[in-house]
């Protein structure tokens, strides 16, 4: 009720002011007419005479086109506009009217158009200044002396953000832009100073607190360059999120975050089919192994999106099932789903659980993956990588499912390690399934993820916390990254483009050195590399290249539908042979033949690099921080 009544006396004071203006521009239109002198008796006494017809015309027109339906608060170029073509029609029907009372016997020529100009001055002038002195509260709330990067839409967006702001805690001083037109002008009343390269001398001379990167689509050169300017001032910055929230009009001060280790990497937005992933997965029953893990449980937020029929979640980790468990129950837009605490190399519980929820599509991302453990820890990671994928992909072939999505790596390209071997032989075991079944076995390669557990990301995160130092095994070591969320989206796209046997190689864009990624993490922590922060370099470890890759020379690299997704051909491994090396693998874990497994994966992958360290246990561990010993670059 309260509102109510506010807005509506809001509406009529408006009202009230717009009718008080019409005599003051109707009687200054014939004073202005005569210089501001005398106005002859008839020309005067007809002006006063004709008020109230002009007052009643001016009144009707202006509620007609809306102009009480903007708040002042808020005047923008739509309200000018309406206040325009009122004005405008209220002056012809005025004329109108007087020509059909009197043929305009006492309305000289030129009283309409001055008219029309005091009208527009009258009611345009008091709701830009209101809007201005509500925007910059007559400067009694300077708060903290901003400086934003960006001119354009995003820019703006913060700038008007900010000025709106009653408790003003950020006051933006001034733009910079790269984009020469722009310089020299202002928006909202804030000037821009100039281009990027002058942030630390503007910083200086504006006194600037914070700085603002409203930069959404820069790319990823161009927002290290950014960041760089931004950290020799000394002082904190942040920036706004991606161009789609700029594009739905929703950037706010609330929204600005500090810029993060995936900014600096710039992977711009992936586009994706969602109408053909929609076809693909929607109310259909979708398995996710390792539905706990990093991939896994991104995989299971994305694929709610498409509107499955029933989500299952299989995991051997209880806490982190646990976990997952409590976000979709906490979603209102989650499907029906269910949690299994199983094994993948568990058969007869893979089986049942194939049985009871007949899924029809499978993303098989459960697997060890830490490269220094497995290298002594064979018998483990071919149970689980490999044994474990043929369990899964065997039970999917009986229960008639209709694509089955294995998530693998690039160091299954060339492997040198345990890990990889293991996981270029699961790529052969789909390869070999694709020959003989119904089921689309496809297969989708990819590098690092960001911050995904048990990477470089959160150890390195840690060891910055702690002071340091920041451990990095060689100055050369670079690798290829993208984010959970991408990975994820790239794996569903892959899995519809799919028909079977292929192998999905996704764009990661270019590798970055370790050492870059270090550096920029100490960086974005508000430390100095080497200075506050030691970086130390201690050896490559037990498994580990200097370089990965993400298909081999023998493969054909073909094109997609997708222009993030290539398609990787080579010969196929005979299912018999294949066959004969899994049977091996089988008696060596349940036999523990050390020499047995590293002779069947050989057989698989025969350009598996064997490393003496897989029969004997490293000592890798003190090459990492004592809290955070798993890292896996």
């Amino acid at each position: 009720m309260t509102r109510w009544y506010e807005r509506l006396r809001s509406r009529f004071l408006a009202f009230l002011h717009d009718l008080l203006w019409v005599p003051l521009a109707w009687i200054g239109a014939y004073w202005m007419r005569f210089n501001l002198g005398d106005v002859p008796g008839e020309f005067w006494g007809a002006a006063w005479e004709l008020l109230p017809l002009v007052m009643l015309i001016c009144a009707l027109v202006y509620s007609s086109f809306g102009l009480y339906r903007g708040v002042w608060r808020f005047a923008s170029l739509p309200d000018l506009s309406r206040i325009a073509q009122a004005a405008t029609v209220s002056t012809l029907l005025v004329v109108l009217a007087l020509f059909v009372l009197s043929r305009n016997e006492f309305l000289p020529r030129s009283v309409p158009p001055l008219f029309l100009v005091f009208q527009l001055i009258g009611l345009a002038g008091p709701r830009l200044l209101y809007r201005r002195l509500k925007d910059h509260s007559l400067g009694l709330h300077p708060g903290e002396r901003v400086l934003v990067v960006g001119a354009d839409r995003a820019g703006e967006m913060l700038v008007r953000d900010m000025l709106r702001d009653r408790g003003r805690q950020f006051n933006p001083v001034a733009f910079v832009d790269d984009k020469l037109r722009r310089q020299g002008g202002d928006i909202h009343g804030v000037p821009v100073k100039g281009h990027s390269a002058q942030i630390p001398a503007l910083v200086e001379s504006l006194a600037i607190d914070l700085i603002m990167l409203a930069e959404p689509t820069a790319s990823d050169a161009e927002m290290q360059r950014l960041v760089e300017l931004c950290e020799r001032t000394g002082k904190p910055f942040r920036t706004v999120p991606q161009l789609k929230s700029v594009l739905a009009g929703d950037i706010t001060i609330n929204q600005l975050r500090p810029v993060s280790i995936a900014d600096l990497l710039g992977r711009n937005p992936v586009q994706l089919d969602w109408a053909a992933i929609r076809a693909g997965l929607t109310d259909r029953v979708i398995l996710v192994t390792g539905a706990g893990g990093s991939i896994g449980s991104e995989l299971c937020r994305q694929i709610v999106a498409a509107r499955p029929s029933r989500l299952v979640l299989a995991d051997n980790s209880e806490l982190n099932l646990y976990r997952l468990d409590l976000e979709l129950a906490a979603r209102p837009d989650a499907p029906d789903f269910s949690v299994h605490l199983v094994d993948v190399t568990d058969q007869v519980a893979m089986q049942q659980l194939f049985e009871r929820e007949r899924p029809q599509t499978v993303f098989h991302a459960a697997a060890y993956k830490h490269v220094p453990m497995l290298e002594a820890q064979i018998r483990a990671a071919v149970r689980n990588n490999l044994l474990g994928t043929e369990i899964v992909a065997d039970c999917a072939d009986r229960h008639g499912c209709e694509r089955f999505v294995l998530i693998s790596t690039d160091k299954a390209v060339n492997p040198a390690n345990v890990m990889g071997a293991t996981k270029r032989a699961a790529e052969v075991i789909c390869q070999a399934r694709a020959q003989r079944s119904s089921t689309r076995f496809i297969t989708v390669r990819f590098g690092n993820v960001l911050d995904s557990a048990g990477s470089v990301v959160p150890l390195f995160r840690a060891q910055i916390e702690q002071g340091g130092p920041v451990t990095v095994t060689h100055p050369e070591i670079e690798r290829f990254f993208m984010t959970i969320p991408e990975a994820c989206q790239l794996i569903m796209q892959a899995a519809l483009i799919g028909t079977g046997g292929e192998i999905f190689v996704l764009d990661m864009g270019e590798p970055v050195k370790i050492r870059y990624l270090a550096e920029q993490m100490i960086r974005l922590a508000g430390r100095e590399p080497d200075q506050d922060i030691q970086i130390k370099y201690v050896g490559l470890r037990p498994g580990e290249k200097l370089y990965e890759e993400l298909f081999y020379e023998r493969e054909d690299l073909l094109f997609t539908e997708h222009a993030k997704i290539r398609a990787a051909r080579r010969a196929l491994v005979a299912p018999d042979e294949v066959a004969a090396a899994l049977q091996q693998s089988r008696a060596g874990v349940d036999q523990l033949d050390t020499h047995g497994l590293v002779q069947a994966l050989r057989a698989l992958v025969p350009e598996w690099q064997v490393q003496p360290e897989c029969q004997a246990q490293p000592d890798w561990r003190a090459q990492a921080a004592p809290t955070l010993r798993s890292a896996e670059p």
